[in-house]
């Protein structure tokens, strides 16, 4: 599945657990609760993941813990603070570089409206959907995701107009 198919649906997942539980949880319940949303969609879903680093060319086992990792193809990084700073903007850009992911989101659970919490970042570039399945090697998956795609955008705008 793309990288912006699995985008769209933590989205989804994100908007519509804010709506529910509201702002300013400790960030563990945002993550388990959505951990436990994606799974029901049937994504593969990894929390705390130990990532190595290279530094003089030494290795270190845990440079780092990505909140979760979707597919293994997107990362999230989950905050319940009252703002973002670009310090955690930075964070989640190297955390891509350093895994060599190209998408990744920074939820912050602590904003009155979680359209305000949600940062999309992208390392290098993502190719684009197919849209039609004569687009796609894989045929009948771009029209299905295509069909996601539309169904999330919906369920967003719907959710952000609450």
């Amino acid at each position: 599945m793309h990288e912006n198919v699995i985008g769209s649906v933590v989205v989804e997942c994100a908007v519509a657990l804010h709506r529910d539980l509201g702002p300013g949880l400790l960030e563990t319940v945002y993550e388990v609760t959505l951990v436990r949303a994606l799974e029901r969609r049937r994504f593969s879903v990894q929390r705390q993941v130990a990532v190595p680093i290279e530094y003089e060319g030494e290795t270190f086992a845990e440079g780092f813990r990505a909140d979760l990792i979707v597919e293994s193809k997107v990362l999230l990084e989950l905050k319940s603070v009252e703002g973002v700073t670009p310090a955690h903007k930075k964070q989640l850009l190297t955390y891509l570089r350093l895994t060599g992911l190209k998408l990744g989101y920074l939820l912050n659970f602590g904003e009155a409206l979680m359209r305000d919490g949600i940062t999309r970042t992208i390392n290098g570039s993502l190719d684009s959907i197919p849209l039609s399945p004569c687009d796609s090697m894989r045929g009948k998956d771009s029209t299905e995701e295509l069909s996601l795609r539309r169904r999330v955008r919906r369920r967003e705008t719907e959710g952000l107009r609450l």
